[in-house]
């Protein structure tokens, strides 16, 4: 069993990449390693609630499974501050957190993903 850190940096719906980084990250959960992802920059919008696309496939929802599966997610609490983004508009299961946080997930980490 492996421990990958995956940080994400772009927001949702602008690049697949956040997309194909869950997709990761479920299907890593599924074989039984460990998940770490750590929302940063415009990223922290694949953590917000109530999302509703009408025309891709919903980041919201994959965020929820990865959660659900075991994923321990953690938002840069300096980014959020700068867009305007709060505790309460996050996806229940991800915590807000500082650089530090980022330090810890990457420590414990066999590998480091940045998207």
């Amino acid at each position: 069993m492996k421990t990958f850190t995956i940080i994400i940096g772009d927001g949702p719906y602008t690049y697949e990449r956040p997309y194909t980084m869950l997709r990761f990250a479920y299907t890593a959960l599924l074989e039984d390693h460990k998940i770490n992802i750590f929302l940063v920059e415009d990223g922290i919008f694949v953590g917000k609630k109530n999302q509703d696309p009408t025309t891709y496939d919903n980041i919201g929802k994959w965020m929820k499974d990865v959660i659900s599966e075991g994923a321990n997610v953690k938002a840069c609490g300096v980014c959020m501050k700068a867009r305007g983004l709060t505790e309460d508009e996050l996806i229940e299961g991800i915590e807000k957190t500082t650089m530090n946080g980022l330090v810890e997930m990457c420590e414990e980490a066999d590998n480091v993903i940045f998207s």
